[in-house]
């Protein structure tokens, strides 16, 4: 079978649709419309659903999958064994080239992580690294359906069986408001912040969750509460004056240095670790362990 036709099938498995995954493998879309064909045709079973949504795998399709991604993970640890023989790369990593896909939160995605791409791109031409941002759910299911190679968390703990997670950081927390809102630079109890508006983050969102469950928890309680799917309109809402927020520090940093938000002392809000989480049973080709190894230098030079 020609592996061609199983990495253009799990592309489009894993991309949802002809237009996304000839993207994805920068082809002409007929290009995988017919290798799809082909592969079904030779297997001699429909593998997708064409829906007006998009493509979803049939029963078989579903089947294939798992397979088709162990010969391909297969394939590339054979691939990279050969190149280390012919003095390629080193087992080390030296030189890497092909794709590394890596999901994590909005926060880490905008100030952690474009540093890590620059500097990956300068040491590491031929390494193509594509940033997703994802929540913990979709970064799981990701790693689980190999759309991902690597994840960041911000969570305290990753107990899922099927994935490896090492703590690699931590992030301090902070609560801002707008200068001039009644709480800014003084400390504030929790009786004073259970009546106030939070514009936070999605639900998911470990230290965000947390801060919900406290809130909502205390005697006489009466906090309004927004939830964002984008750490940017949740900022954006506080800086207006409308409210406050709980946000990783680093993401916070310009506009408390522009003087747009300020600092409240609020209770103690531990620093939320960050987990370098990939799976268990993937082989961890070259590439994603320089990217991995690469986010580590970045993140603990931060936190020194």
């Amino acid at each position: 079978m020609d592996t061609r036709l199983l990495r253009t099938f799990v592309t489009l498995a894993r991309a949802g649709s002809f237009t996304a995954a000839a993207r994805d493998l920068h082809l002409a879309q007929s290009t995988v419309t017919v290798q799809i064909r082909t592969l079904e045709k030779e297997l001699g079973t429909p593998l997708f659903d064409r829906m007006p949504s998009g493509t979803v795998p049939t029963r078989a399709g579903q089947r294939l999958l798992e397979g088709a991604e162990d010969v391909l993970d297969t394939v590339a640890r054979l691939r990279a064994t050969a190149a280390v023989a012919a003095g390629q790369c080193d087992t080390e990593g030296g030189t890497a080239e092909g794709q590394v896909v890596v999901g994590a939160g909005d926060s880490l995605c905008s100030a952690r992580l474009p540093g890590v791409i620059a500097a990956l791109r300068r040491a590491h031409p031929q390494l193509e690294v594509q940033l997703h941002a994802v929540s913990t759910a979709e970064a799981v299911d990701g790693l689980r359906t190999g759309r991902l190679d690597l994840a960041l968390l911000l969570e305290p703990e990753v107990a899922e069986n099927d994935l490896l997670a090492r703590r690699i950081a931590s992030e301090p927390l902070a609560y801002v408001a707008a200068p001039g809102h009644p709480l800014a630079e003084r400390a504030a109890g929790w009786d004073e912040l259970a009546q106030e508006c939070f514009f936070v983050h999605e639900e998911g969102c470990s230290y965000s969750d947390r801060l919900v469950r406290t809130l909502l928890g205390l005697p006489g309680a009466r906090p309004r509460i927004t939830r964002f799917g984008s750490i940017d309109a949740a900022r954006s809402c506080v800086a207006a004056g409308l409210g406050l927020t709980l946000l990783p520090r680093v993401t916070v940093e310009r506009q408390l240095r522009e003087g747009r938000l300020t600092m409240v002392e609020g209770p103690e809000a531990p620093p939320v670790p960050v987990q370098l989480v990939r799976h268990r049973r993937r082989w961890f080709a070259p590439g994603a362990r320089i990217v991995a190894e690469e986010m580590t230098r970045t993140f603990a030079a931060a936190e020194a």
